[in-house]
Order: structure tokens, then sequence, then C-alpha cells
């Protein structure tokens, strides 16, 4: 019997990065007839540093997640995904990508696309990518190419 997912996550941010592992966890859930776990976290270390920070930020990071899950849901949807569930968390996406939504969604694969850092960035700060691939309880797919399995031209060297 071959192996099968039953429920597959994918980390969204709106880069493309993220966009070519959703794509190809578009496919994936299809050949494997499984639920696609749409996951964008905001990251509220970010709102940390703004002193005048009244919840204004939060409120529209909030909706920009909201508005590009919709839009990944609806291609989804059109590309013949049946079971999608949509998570938008806030915190650290690091720990909340490898731990909190596969434990509390029981995910099996992880899909998320491949760092846009540089080495200096991934020394000083670290990609979530290798964290999720080094703390995950199941199966990790980090995407790199296209739907060809081509390199995009737009993050060749």
């Amino acid at each position: 019997m071959l192996q099968q997912y039953t429920k597959i996550m994918v980390a969204v941010d709106g880069s493309s990065e993220a966009e070519l592992a959703f794509k190809k966890a578009v496919n994936v859930a299809n050949r494997n007839d499984a639920e696609l776990v749409l996951a964008h976290v905001i990251d509220t270390r970010a709102f940390q540093t703004v002193s005048s920070f009244d919840g204004m930020l939060a409120e529209q990071a909030t909706e920009m997640a909201k508005q590009t899950l919709a839009d990944y849901e609806t291609y989804a949807k059109d590309h013949g995904v049946k079971h999608l569930t949509q998570v938008i968390e806030y915190g650290s996406p690091k720990p909340i990508i490898a731990k909190e939504i596969p434990e509390d969604h029981k995910v099996d694969l992880i899909m998320l696309g491949a760092t846009g850092l540089n080495a200096v960035e991934r020394l000083f700060i670290g990609s979530v990518s290798e964290y999720v691939i080094r703390n995950a309880s199941c199966d990790v797919l980090v995407v790199r190419t296209d739907l060809e399995n081509k390199i995009p031209e737009d993050t060749k060297e």
C-alpha cells in the first residue's frame, strides 16, 4: 500500500517561495485526497518595536492575512482541493509552524518554501524552514522549484 498523507499544512507568508510551496501543496493534497491546512503566522515580535502600537497594525496584518488566505483558498478549490482549513496564528512563526499548528490539526506533512535569507541573515536569525525541519514531529518538505521542478528565474543568482 502506498503511503498517503491525510492533512497537509502549507505555511504561507506572501513570499514567492511560499507561493511555490502552496501550488505544490495543492497538487500533493489532490493526489492524496488530503485536507489542505493553509497556515499564516503574524509575527507579533515585529510590533514590539513600535512605541505607539495601538492594535491598528495587528488589525491591518490580520486583514491582509485573511485576504491572502481567501485568495489561496479560491485557487485551491478551483484546482480540485475538496477539504481546506485556514489558520491564522499570532506569535513567533518557528514554534507555531513546527509544533503548535501541526499538533492542533493532526498534520502529517508540512510544506514550506525555501528561505530567502542569505548566509549572514541565517547565521543571526536562522530560517523558519531550518527550524521546522529540526523540530517538527511529522514529515517536512521544503519546496525550491516551481510546478515544472525548475528553479524560478527570479530566484536564480
